[in-house]
């Protein structure tokens, strides 16, 4: 649709009846008015049952995971209200499916250095009847999966260099015990350990270059 609708001011809205409609005027009135590139509806349940159990939990982790990595202000990163300007719409590469698809496009944006904003709608229960198509654990093994994925291609190095900080310690964790144990006997009864912790440590040292690679 991104692709073959052509519009100035583009609305993106879950179709379940959880959203609340006559916020879309202050949320566009907000895009035109400061010239933003998105406006996300950050929710706020109006009844108890609007989430699930977890998905409030989830949601949380996941802003505070890509607030963290990639600096955002975003409070509802999984929000499916949304409003676009053309700009960003034409610019939106589409790489993930289902509903990975909320974190990719508040990451496009925080990457490019867009324009955004966040304004509170109400949310409510999905209406009696209806279920929803999100899986707690699987759909949020895949936005992970999604933000790990981008962050691997638009900062290897920071990436990578945090890969080669967790085998490092993890290296110096498990090589203790068996210096330890060496100096004390002159023997080295834990040979397994000690080339999992040469093999860590290898594994620290290979990250680097590859980081290089990726940043040329």
């Amino acid at each position: 649709m991104f692709s073959d609708v052509e519009a100035d001011i583009y609305v993106l809205v879950d179709g379940d009846a959880t959203y609340d409609a006559s916020s879309v005027r202050l949320m566009v009135k907000r895009l035109l008015e400061n010239r933003l590139d998105m406006v996300v509806g950050g929710r706020i349940e109006s009844e108890r049952a609007a989430y699930r159990t977890g998905h409030r939990a989830g949601n949380r982790f996941l802003s505070a995971f890509i607030a963290f990595v990639f600096g955002s202000a975003i409070k509802d990163v999984l929000s499916g209200y949304r409003i676009f300007s053309r700009r960003f719409v034409k610019s939106f590469p589409v790489l993930s499916g289902g509903f990975g698809i909320e974190t990719e496009l508040t990451i496009h944006a925080l990457e490019l250095g867009l324009a955004i904003d966040e304004i509170v709608t109400p949310y409510r229960a999905r209406p009696t009847g209806s279920a929803s198509k999100l899986n707690t654990w699987r759909d949020g093994f895949r936005i992970l999966l999604t933000i790990f994925n981008i962050h691997r291609a638009e900062r290897p190095l920071a990436f990578n260099s945090c890969l080669g900080a967790v085998a490092a310690v993890s290296s110096i964790a498990l090589a203790i015990p068996v210096v330890v144990t060496y100096l004390e006997t002159g023997l080295v009864p834990r040979l397994p350990t000690a080339v999992l912790s040469s093999g860590l440590c290898c594994q620290r040292s290979c990250a680097w270059p590859w980081a290089s690679s990726w940043t040329q």
